[in-house]
């Protein structure tokens, strides 16, 4: 990872693959490398902003991916791609705010929620 774009800057914080150990470290605990062919995933909905610069869209692509190519089961492995937007604070609060919609309206869909209940 950190040969890609902004990596470098999180070798102090994760650590650096050219080293053996660390690259040992860094495997065993890699989202993607964590994948399994064959599992019944629940659904996933990864997001990303296509301007992000510290957590690199290509990553969220290449993760998302991998995930539906190891899918086994019927849960949908999805991926929100924000445009023009970058890292969390970066983005406007309209995006934030639709982001969020969507992020909830996918968890509530997938627990089974069809409707809410009345206030009164």
């Amino acid at each position: 990872f950190h040969k890609f774009t902004i990596g470098s800057a999180w070798i102090y914080d994760y650590g650096c693959s050219d080293d053996p150990q660390q690259f040992k470290a860094l495997y065993a605990y890699s989202p993607v490398h964590n994948i399994k062919a064959g599992i019944s995933y629940p659904a996933i909905m990864v997001t990303t902003g296509d301007h992000d610069d510290r957590v690199v869209p290509g990553h969220s692509f290449k993760y998302a991916a991998a995930l539906q190519s190891a899918q086994a089961g019927s849960a949908p492995v999805l991926i929100r791609i924000e445009t023009n937007a970058g890292h969390g604070a970066g983005k406007p609060i309209g995006k934030v705010l639709q982001e969020q919609a969507d992020v909830w309206a996918f968890v509530m869909y997938h627990l089974g929620v069809r409707t809410l209940a009345s206030a009164t």
